[in-house]
C-alpha cells in the first residue's frame, strides 16, 4: 500500500474511532442513568396509605376518535374501578366509525358514563385538545383524570392515584404506562426511542424541584381542577400536537406540586398500532420542534443518527479495512477501530435490551433489531425536517395539521 494512502486510511480510522468512543460513552451514560431511574423511580402504589383520607369526586376525561377497536375495553376497565366516587366523561371526537354508538350504549346502561359529542373543531386547535376541553366542560369532579381510549386500567388505578395525591398533597400526578407493541416494527423501534425519552423525561428529573423538566403521559395523568384551571386548561396548549408534554411543562413551570411514578402494573397503553402510526408518531415528535428551534431539530436528528445508526453503518467501512490491512500504519488503527466499534455496538445492544425488558416489558431479543429500528427513527426524523414547512405536514388520528412557530413541542 502506498505510504500516503496508508497514512490517509490510518487518519480516517483514528477519527472514526474517536467518534465511536464518544458514542460508546453516551450509551454507557444511558445505561447507567436508565438503570438508576428504573431502580429509584417511585411507584404508583408507594405512598403512606394512612395519610390519604377521603374520596373526592374524580372525572375521568376520555377523548376518543375512531376508536371502535379499543373504546369498549377501555370503558370496561374504567367502570370496574374500585374507587367509590367517579364519573367517566367519554368524548366522541368527530368519529367516522362506531365509536359514538359504543359510547352511547355504555351511557345508557351506566349512569356514571356521560356521553359528549364535540362540536366542529375550530381553526387553530389540535383535535385531542379540543375534545379534552369539551370533556372538562361537562366534568363535575374536583380531580380530573385524563386518559386515552386505547388504554386498559387495573381496578385499583384511580384509588391509588388519588390516594397518592392526597397522601403527598400533590397538584398533579402522572404514571408511566406499560407500552404495548402491536407489531414487529414497533417492537424493534420503541426500545431505542424509549431510551432517549426515558432519560430525558425520567421521574428523577420530573420529580426534582430544581429541574425544569415537566411532563405528563397522556394515557394517565390526574390533576386537580384548581391546578388545571390555573395553568389555562387545554386552551393554553390548544395548538400543541404533543399536548401532554406541553401541559406537564406548564404545570412544572408554574411551581405546582407534580410527581411522575411508575405505573406499568396498573395501566397499559398503545404507542403505535402499525408501521403507519409509528411513522407518523415519529414525525409528530420532530415537526413542532423544527418550528420552535430549527437548529435544535437538526442537531437532534444528527445526534440520533450517530447514536442509533452510525455504529452499524461504519461496519461497511471498518470490516473491509480490517480485512485488507497488510501490516502497515493502517493495520493497528484498523484493529483499534474495530475494537471500539464492537464495544460501542455491544453497549448499544445491551442498553436497548435492558430497555426492552424493563421499559417495554418484552423480550430483550428485540434489541437485535436495533439497526433496523435505528434506521427507521433516523428516516422518520429526517423526513419530518424535510416536510416541516409543508401544509398538512402532520397526519394524526385521521386529521392533518399545518404546524406553526407557536407550537413549543416538549420543553
Amino acid at each position: 500500500m502506498e505510504p500516503a494512502l496508508d497514512l490517509g486510511i490510518a487518519t480516517v480510522n483514528i477519527a472514526l474511532a474517536a467518534i465511536l468512543a464518544g458514542i460508546f460513552g453516551v450509551w454507557v451514560y444511558f445505561l447507567a442513568y436508565m438503570s438508576k431511574s428504573f431502580r429509584l423511580a417511585p411507584r404508583l402504589e408507594s405512598f403512606d396509605r394512612r395519610a390519604g383520607v377521603g374520596h373526592p369526586k374524580v372525572s375521568v376525561i376520555l377523548p376518543a376518535r375512531n376508536e371502535e377497536k379499543y373504546i369498549a375495553r377501555c370503558l370496561d376497565t374504567l367502570l370496574a374501578q374500585d374507587y367509590p366516587n367517579f364519573e367517566v366523561i367519554a368524548i366522541n371526537d368527530g368519529s367516522t366509525d362506531r365509536t359514538g354508538e359504543i359510547i352511547e350504549r355504555y351511557a345508557k346502561k351506566d349512569r356514571r358514563v356521560v356521553h359528549v359529542d364535540t362540536p366542529p373543531k375550530p381553526e387553530g386547535w389540535a383535535g385531542k385538545n379540543w375534545a379534552c376541553v369539551q370533556g372538562y366542560g361537562a366534568a363535575t369532579g374536583d380531580y380530573l383524570f385524563f386518559t386515552d381510549a386505547d388504554t386498559e386500567h387495573e381496578p385499583t388505578a384511580i384509588s391509588l392515584a388519588v390516594g397518592h395525591m392526597l397522601a403527598e398533597n400533590l397538584d398533579a400526578l402522572t404514571a408511566i404506562p406499560r407500552l404495548l407493541c402491536k407489531d414487529l416494527w414497533t417492537r424493534i423501534t420503541l426500545p431505542g426511542l424509549s431510551t432517549f425519552l426515558h432519560t430525558r423525561f425520567s421521574p428523577l428529573r420530573v420529580n426534582d424541584p430544581d429541574k425544569k423538566t415537566g411532563y405528563f403521559f397522556g394515557s394517565f395523568f390526574v390533576i386537580t381542577r384548581k391546578t388545571y384551571e390555573a395553568v389555562g386548561t387545554h386552551v393554553a396548549v390548544k395548538e400543541e400536537l404533543v399536548e401532554d408534554g406541553a401541559l406537564g411543562s406548564r404545570v412544572k413551570e408554574a411551581g405546582h406540586r407534580m410527581k411522575m411514578v411508575r405505573g406499568e402494573k396498573y395501566v397499559d397503553a398503545v404507542w403505535a398500532r402499525d408501521l403507519s402510526t409509528l411513522w407518523h408518531g415519529l414525525r409528530r415528535l420532530v415537526i413542532p420542534l423544527y418550528h420552535q428551534d430549527k437548529r435544535g431539530a437538526h442537531l437532534i436528528a444528527a445526534a440520533v443518527f450517530f447514536i442509533l445508526f452510525a455504529p452499524f453503518l461504519f461496519l461497511a467501512y471498518s470490516l473491509p479495512v480490517l480485512a485488507l490491512a497488510d501490516g502497515g500504519l493502517s493495520a493497528p488503527t484498523a484493529v483499534a477501530l474495530m475494537t471500539v466499534q464492537m464495544l460501542t455496538i455491544s453497549a448499544l445492544l445491551l442498553t436497548t435490551a435492558v430497555q426492552s425488558r424493563f421499559g417495554v416489558f418484552q423480550s430483550p431479543a428485540y434489541a437485535l433489531g436495533a439497526p433496523v429500528g435505528g434506521a427507521l427513527i433516523c428516516l422518520g426524523f429526517a423526513s419530518a425536517i424535510v416536510d416541516a414547512r409543508k401544509k398538512d405536514a402532520v397526519r394524526w388520528r385521521d386529521r392533518h395539521y399545518t404546524v406553526s412557530e407557536k407550537q413549543s413541542f416538549m420543553r
